[in-house]
């Protein structure tokens, strides 16, 4: 099994170190991802966030982690139910790790991470450091009680075997996107990243889906007023767009980019994302 994980590998025609690993980075996820829909996983959660949309979606940028949400809220979920079975299917294509829960069982958010350190020795790997001790991590993450009004879809893939995964539909990943965009407490510029490509691909945020993450986990919990419409959405983007340090953002971005997609870094400037802003909004649906 690990002559299939170094075939897919090859397909990527890394040019660098970087390039290399996050190739090897995204073959665990997608493991990951089909030892999940063995264990019936997706049964009751939604693939979700930057890493869907890459290996889902096509998205031209790499992701870091892999991001869920639970179909149906449920504050006893456990990851350790997924971890042995992960750790199985990971064995049976020749990859030694070790998977383990992080954090408290009181949290919104459960996370547990994948660990391993055989894969420098099992591949034949161009730039990367051959280290004995270094390990290659994969952060799972999943929201047990997540905003309601998503929509999910299906995808069939086919590495490394033929599996199915449940996920968010466009619409309403763009809406936990634009949450992000508007919410969190540091500058991400793949949230910006994202945000591009929603647009080009003519995407339209699920409001109902985004005005329940605004009022569920802020900052606008304590507004009962608030009124998520396509003015609102506009003019909330409008200011954060006028807030960004597009350097910082385009710097922070740029590790997950090939050559060729970085060059469209260049353009990163306030009238840039102003007219990616535009589009979006004439695509609005009329009321």
């Amino acid at each position: 099994m690990i002559e299939l994980i170094q075939e897919k590998l090859n397909s990527y025609t890394a040019k660098n170190a970087v390039e290399e690993e996050n190739a090897v980075k995204e073959i665990f996820q997608e493991i990951a991802l089909y030892s999940l829909w063995r264990s019936d996983f997706f049964d009751v959660a939604l693939f979700q966030g930057g890493t869907s949309l890459r290996i889902l979606h096509g998205l031209p940028r790499f992701s870091e982690d892999l991001d869920f949400m639970l179909r149906q809220p449920n504050p006893q979920f456990d990851w350790q139910h997924y971890l042995e079975p992960l750790l199985q299917t990971f064995s049976e294509f020749g990859i030694k790790s070790e998977a383990l829960p992080r954090g408290n069982m009181d949290k919104r958010i459960r996370q547990a991470m994948i660990k391993s350190n055989s894969i420098a020795s099992q591949l034949n790997l161009s730039f990367a450091d051959r280290t004995p001790n270094r390990k290659l991590r994969i952060k799972l993450e999943i929201d047990i009680a997540p905003p309601p009004y998503s929509g999910e879809a299906q995808t069939f893939l086919d590495f490394p075997l033929d599996h199915r995964v449940r996920h968010q539909n466009l619409e309403s990943n763009f809406a936990l996107k634009i949450h992000a965009l508007l919410c969190r407490g540091f500058l991400k510029g793949r949230d910006w990243y994202d945000f591009s490509w929603y647009v080009s691909k003519g995407v339209f945020p699920n409001l109902p889906h985004l005005h329940a993450a605004l009022t569920q986990f802020g900052p606008c919990s304590e507004d009962q007023e608030l009124n998520v419409d396509v003015d609102w959405v506009s003019r909330e983007l409008d200011a954060a767009i006028n807030r960004v340090d597009w350097s910082k953002a385009a710097q922070d971005v740029s590790r997950f980019l090939r050559p060729s997609e970085a060059k469209s870094l260049e353009l990163w400037a306030t009238p840039f994302f102003m007219s990616k802003l535009n589009k979006l909004m004439a695509s609005a649906p009329q009321a």
